[in-house]
């Protein structure tokens, strides 16, 4: 049997007296789509976080295609290049450009060349029928385009795993629907 891309072994974290997660275990298979659903406060976000670095599990192994994760900075900068998460509030650089907002992993974490990062970055954009907004700046742009941004920019880094924390919560109802279909896609 080949190894789960994701397993998530007894991951357990407190913030002070509050239990966030307690015991958390399961498995992530390459190409397998799993959803978490709780009410709100129940570890959601905090489990995702665990899974990329965010934060660091009180208890428990995280292991990433068959080794356990290292959580030094350094082993933890090595994961998230694998492994890319899009936040339900975007996260985009106000200041940046779209096209900036996708090169800037590619560049600086990825070490890749600007003239290929921004291949990439079309690409991206491409993927998420955006590739008109290439040079707006993301106060231009709708929540729903804001946000597709945020998934080209994931995608961009050509991550194995991709997290989702509650994409559409944040956008007006009419706006849901894109962002639905993007990850459809």
């Amino acid at each position: 049997a080949s190894m789960p891309l994701l397993a998530l072994n007894g991951i357990s974290k407190r913030f002070g007296r509050h239990a966030a997660l307690d015991e958390v275990s399961l498995t992530v298979e390459t190409g397998e789509v799993v959803a978490i659903i709780g009410r709100s406060g129940s570890g959601k976000t905090t489990l995702l976080r665990c899974v990329n670095g965010l934060e660091v599990p009180d208890r428990g192994d995280v292991l990433f295609d068959g080794c356990r994760v290292d959580r030094s900075s350094a082993g933890l900068r090595a994961l998230r290049r694998h492994i890319g998460i899009v936040f339900q509030n975007f996260n985009l650089f106000p200041h940046l450009s779209v096209e900036r907002n996708i090169t800037l992993g590619l560049t600086e974490a990825k070490g890749l060349p600007l003239a290929q990062a921004r291949e990439q970055a079309r690409a991206a954009l491409r993927q998420v029928d955006l590739e008109d907004k290439i040079a707006a700046m993301p106060a231009q742009l709708s929540g729903g385009q804001q946000q597709r941004v945020a998934i080209a920019r994931s995608l961009a880094m050509q991550p194995r795993l991709m997290l989702f924390d509650e994409i559409t919560s944040a956008l007006d109802p009419e706006l849901v629907g894109e962002v639905i279909d993007v990850l459809a896609k």
